[in-house]
């Protein structure tokens, strides 16, 4: 333990005099986040040297190996070191499905030239990723999927098309399932691929949603090169490494759940509605609506961290645990956006101007729509829970 409280003071004192006081106030927009990037530009010098700063000690993923450019940090110190920039304010200092997702499954499944090329990439934020999975038939049945990668000798050429590819119109690669085997069944015969988006024949083009803005686009192939050396995992198993990819992912989504630093839903309806005779909101069914979520949402703050002790113990978790995180979480941070919005009254339905911050409030509850679809739809997740869990019966 004396180690471990060592690390803690040591690990505060630099984040304390390395952590520029900018990356220290609370995210007030998306230009607040880092996504790095060949294309990115910073915000500010302080975005800049905090990314660096960090980068440079492996702590943008601080449990990965060294030798990939990790942190090389045992489970509990990378919980210390959560818990000091927590306390501390600290932003995260990147953004990226390359450290939520792709390189999990890299350190599983990829060959020791594919860590060494991609994973240090990642970790200084040098290569932003996307992820080519759902296609416009092939969503919660993603099996199904159609994209096809003929083997051309040293290399596969891809054709198809992927759509609700988050930012695929700034990632610089993509992590993509592809049909290798057309006369397989459809679990089996699905291939996982790399490749560079500025490949000839790769193009993008943005989905609006009804929100008024989107992260999403549809995203086309046609006749890409792609390496073989850019295979990961073996022929035709890459429903295996798909798999593993979502339950990273679905803990990434889950996070939604918690609000972190946000000011508390209570104080929120305090400053708007004001108080009854009695120092209570005065608003009866608001303020049991938000009782019950407030209650809730500090359940699902317990859960996680459990979740999380569990890790650091070696405790050997349930897979389909993640299916229940992002499960709750995608229903809590809907529910989250409604009570703002009936908080917000009808200011809050306000959509272009710059009182309403060009109506982020309603946007933001709009976007949240999709929580419960993104990642597998929260129905999805109800029937893994059910059976993978529960061990309830098929229908």
């Amino acid at each position: 333990m004396s180690s471990l409280a060592d690390f803690r003071r040591e690990t505060r004192a630099w984040l304390e005099a390395n952590c520029p006081p900018e990356m220290r106030e609370p995210i007030a927009d998306e230009s607040d986040r880092c996504w790095g990037g060949r294309n990115w530009t910073f915000k500010s010098e302080a975005q800049r040297l905090w990314l660096e700063r960090m980068a440079e000690r492996g702590w943008t993923a601080p449990t990965w190996p060294r030798a990939y450019g990790g942190g090389g940090l045992s489970v509990a110190e990378a919980g210390v070191l959560a818990a000091e920039m927590r306390g501390l304010g600290c932003r995260s200092p990147l953004d990226s499905f390359g450290i939520w997702m792709l390189g999990p499954a890299l350190l599983k499944y990829g060959t020791e030239e594919q860590k060494l090329e991609h994973l240090p990439k990642i970790v200084r934020g040098e290569i932003r990723w996307c992820q080519g999975y759902s296609e416009p038939n092939a969503g919660s049945d993603l099996a199904s999927l159609a994209t096809r990668a003929e083997d051309a000798g040293d290399h596969f050429v891809v054709t198809g098309q992927k759509i609700w590819t988050s930012y695929a119109n700034y990632a610089d690669w993509i992590f993509c399932l592809v049909r290798t085997d057309a006369g397989a069944k459809k679990h089996t015969g699905i291939s996982f691929l790399l490749f560079d988006m500025q490949s000839p024949g790769v193009s993008t083009r943005p989905i609006v949603l009804i929100s008024g803005k989107s992260p999403f686009c549809e995203t086309f192939f046609d006749g890409v090169k792609v390496p073989k050396g850019n295979l990961v995992g073996e022929p035709n198993r890459g429903w295996d490494v798909a798999k593993y990819l979502l339950t990273h992912e679905r803990n990434m989504i889950s996070g939604i759940g918690d609000r972190g630093a946000a000011p508390a839903l209570g104080v929120m309806a305090a400053e708007r509605i004001g108080l009854d005779a009695e120092g209570r909101l005065d608003d009866g069914v608001l303020r049991s609506r938000i009782g019950q979520f407030e209650v809730d949402e500090a359940a699902f703050r317990l859960a996680i961290r459990r979740f999380g002790e569990q890790a650091r113990a070696g405790i050997q978790v349930n897979p389909a645990y993640s299916s229940a995180l992002k499960y709750y979480g995608s229903e809590l941070n809907k529910r989250r956006n409604e009570l703002l919005m009936s908080i917000g009254g009808a200011g809050a339905l306000e959509w272009e101007s710059d009182r309403s911050d060009e109506g982020a409030r309603a946007r933001d509850w709009l976007r949240s729509k999709a929580n419960s679809i993104e990642g597998g739809t929260s129905e999805v997740q109800l029937n893994i829970i059910s059976k993978r869990i529960l061990g309830l019966p098929g229908a």
